[in-house]
């Protein structure tokens, strides 16, 4: 079943104690993210207010305060894309901050990993899986609930990405070293 506009909106929402997500592009065309990423490649400086104030953040406070977590880890491959450092400095540094458990899982080579590294989903509460599908551009395809599905190859999924990811704190000094 797709999942689009406020349909998606309801169905995140209702996860009752964790939403997982597994990133694996170097960009996604997010076209709200067009002005913010123009100037960030243009070298202005990071609207610390702006960003704070996101409604996705807002979204992570009110499910983090309800006890409920979110939780997400991006593989990545050196060297980061342009678009990889917007989204952690311009992203993740907040994210953090409104309580999402944000790693990095940093490869040379992903097809050495014990999963797909090329499948992006949610997993909601280990029961619920949202395979996200994008364009080679980023540009994303559509979200669909798979019904039916076993969820157990995901969960191993998740568990894997989090035991090999490292904290986005611990990522992000290593880079500025």
């Amino acid at each position: 079943m797709l999942l689009e506009g406020e349909a998606w909106r309801e169905f995140f929402d209702a996860f009752e104690e964790v939403a997982f997500r597994l990133e694996t592009l170097p960009v996604y065309g997010v076209a709200s993210e067009d002005e913010e990423f123009r100037r960030f490649l243009a070298g202005e400086p990071r609207p610390d207010e702006e960003l704070a104030d996101s409604p996705w953040l807002h979204r992570v406070r009110k499910f983090t305060e309800s006890g409920r977590r979110v939780q997400r880890v991006h593989v990545v491959t050196p060297p980061l894309s342009d678009y990889l450092r917007y989204e952690m400095q311009w992203g993740y540094d907040f994210n953090i901050v409104a309580g999402e458990d944000v790693r990095i899982l940093e490869t040379e080579t992903p097809s050495e990993l014990p999963f797909p590294a090329h499948e992006d989903f949610w997993l909601f509460d280990d029961t619920h899986v949202v395979l996200m599908r994008y364009e080679e551009d980023g540009a994303q395809i559509d979200r669909t609930l798979l019904e039916g599905v076993d969820a157990s190859d995901y969960v191993q999924r998740k568990d894997a990405a989090l035991r090999l990811g490292i904290p986005y704190e611990d990522y992000r000094a290593r880079l500025n070293t």
